[in-house]
């Protein structure tokens, strides 16, 4: 059978459990909306939780990252993963006793001011948009490969999908269906790195593999065998960072600290019956996390050597077919600048700007003509980052039946994390925006239907985001993780373990914050990309790392503040306090 077959069987089969979880738990109340009801079993609630965190940039692109930049990828292992900890350790806990819907409900009683809570609001939109659009661009292109329709096609299907099971379940919908997709999601990612790892070193887990020798018969490691080969192509080698230690750091500290501020995984927290369960559901995420995260760095080392392998001074004509069908949807692009009729994959880039427009010609040897303006390197071949996973199979030859799951562990993990971002701009809009602040008189009823209305206004504008995205999976959803780490880190950390932050010192370290980190983005990223470089940026810190400059300045505006203006009420002091006394049961 083939793999679009297999695929769309594969895709179909989970589509319907994803729906069908939708339906049997659908929401009747606010409180299942929002929480599902407070009553998810930790082990569940961990597994929810690692389906929701894990989106497509972890699944899709991060792999891809670490193949072409090798060590320099380390960057989103070190913070994603170091960012989680810091969450379940020193937030999480403190977060559900606290017991409340979501994040600007912690900021507007805990900072006592309407105020706090709108641009809380505020900062939740900005963040969940940003990093929706990494999802929905993910979800489109799988679709266009596997199931060989029009990216803007594909992105529609997953909207549709997502707008059901978002819409009808809610948070209780949405938290047994991220269940069944974590379950997809790893067992799609894990089989094919025990296939090419038992292939390429004859060692089954990939983990292992990965720092194994190849079993040609030479002896040498695999990431010896890897360095030699980029290093003869003109390439960097894979172990060897190119990035400046302070780009490094600052990248990785927002990644971790936009982590511990993302309020789509905050709010999972709220969903166990007690603190205990909260403080036991984060070690089983961090369990199936790392499941994934030990896994990534062996399938990006196989891929950039089966890449090699594969194409290097390959004649077109003798290319596989699944080069052919990549080319078809953009992600992937040849120009025989030598005319030889060779694929020739050497360093610098192949084509400018990155992404390649066919102009529906071939050349003289048969490639696909491209209107983008061709680099000066002596690089041929052009290889969108986020299709190397989901390529990956085809390239090493494996079943077609684990090209397919491979396809369908693509769309759980974006539609995963969708979906949890859309709940959480939904509550916001509903329980935030509406019910505590402009229609304080909304019953119950009123508000549920209010909560679907907002997820569905937030689904069609992230199909838009998906359709016209800023940059690849994994830079879109950095970008969400600074704003993260600019805004909200900076006020829940104090707001916890500080008694004397007030809403005048909260309310202008986010904004401060918010601001700078937005500003520094769109100018490098829309406004200047032509100046997107290190010599321009400030201090070498470039707009993925931003937020931890951001961040900075939120906790430095917020520290000076206040204290030059009055401390906040008793009652508010008393509540801090008893958010920290550490009971079983709250």
């Amino acid at each position: 059978m083939s793999a679009q077959v297999l695929t769309y069987i594969f895709v179909g089969l989970t589509f319907g459990l994803y729906i069908a979880i939708a339906i049997w738990s659908r929401s009747g109340s606010t409180k299942d909306f929002y929480v599902a009801g407070g009553h998810v079993h930790p082990l569940a609630n961990g597994a929810a939780t690692a389906a929701d965190w894990m989106s497509a940039a972890s699944y899709l692109s991060m792999a891809g990252i670490i193949a072409f930049e090798g060590a320099d990828g380390a960057r989103y292992l070190m913070g994603w993963t170091g960012g989680y900890v810091l969450l379940a350790l020193c937030l999480a806990p403190y977060l559900r006793k606290f017991a409340k819907f979501t994040v600007p409900d912690f900021v507007g009683d805990r900072y006592y001011s309407q105020t706090a809570r709108l641009v809380a609001v505020l900062c939740v939109v900005f963040i969940s948009f940003t990093y929706i659009a990494g999802q929905m661009r993910g979800v489109g292109i799988v679709f266009s490969r596997f199931l060989e329709v029009d990216i803007d096609m594909g992105v529609g299907i997953g909207m549709g999908i997502v707008f059901f099971y978002a819409v009808l379940g809610g948070m209780k919908g949405i938290t047994y269906t991220q269940v069944a997709q974590y379950c997809v999601l790893i067992f799609a990612y894990l089989v094919p790195a025990i296939y090419i790892s038992l292939m390429l070193t004859n060692v089954p887990l990939p983990m292992l593999g990965f720092g194994s020798t190849v079993n040609d018969g030479s002896g040498i490691f695999l990431l010896e065998k890897l360095d030699g080969l980029t290093q003869e192509l003109g390439m960097a080698a894979f172990t060897e960072g190119k990035k400046s230690t302070v780009d490094m750091f600052f990248i990785t500290a927002a990644l971790m600290a936009g982590t511990a501020g993302l309020p789509h995984v905050i709010v999972r927290f709220f969903t166990v019956p007690s603190v205990r369960d909260a403080r036991i559901s984060a070690g089983y995420a961090l369990v199936f996390i790392a499941l994934l995260y030990t896994t990534a760095p062996a399938v990006a080392a196989f891929a950039r050597l089966n890449i090699i392998d594969a194409l290097n001074e390959t004649e077109y004509q003798a290319l596989p077919e699944w080069f052919s069908k990549w080319e078809d949807s953009g992600l992937l692009a040849w120009v025989d600048k030598n005319e030889d009729g060779k694929l020739q994959y050497r360093g610098g880039a192949a084509l400018e700007p990155a992404k390649p427009i066919f102009s529906g010609e071939r050349g003289v040897s048969g490639e696909r003509l491209v209107s983008n303006e061709v680099g000066a390197s002596a690089n041929e071949l052009y290889i969108d980052r986020d299709i190397i996973v989901l390529a990956h199979p085809e390239i090493a030859q494996l079943p077609n039946w684990v090209v397919a799951l491979v396809a369908a562990g693509g769309l759980a993990a974006a539609l995963s994390t969708a979906a949890g971002l859309l709940l959480v701009i939904s509550s916001a809009i509903s329980h935030d925006l509406l019910k505590n602040t402009l229609a304080r008189n909304l019953t119950e009823t009123q508000e549920l239907r209010w909560a679907r209305v907002s997820a569905a206004v937030a689904i069609l504008i992230a199909g838009l985001f998906g359709i016209y995205p800023p940059g690849f999976v994994a830079e879109v959803v950095a970008f969400a993780f600074g704003l993260a780490a600019a805004s909200f880190f900076p006020v829940i950390l104090l707001g916890i373990f500080s008694t004397r932050m007030n809403k005048e010192a909260a309310i202008s370290g986010m904004l401060s914050g918010l601001v700078l980190t937005t500003s520094y983005i769109v100018y490098f990223k829309f406004m200047a990309p032509e100046l997107n470089h290190a010599e321009h940026w400030w201090f070498g810190i470039s707009p993925e790392g931003i937020g931890t400059l951001g961040m900075l300045l939120n906790f430095a505006v917020a520290l000076v503040v206040m204290r030059v203006t009055p401390p906040p009420p008793e009652a508010v002091v008393d509540m801090v306090r008893a958010i920290r006394i550490p009971k079983q049961a709250a």
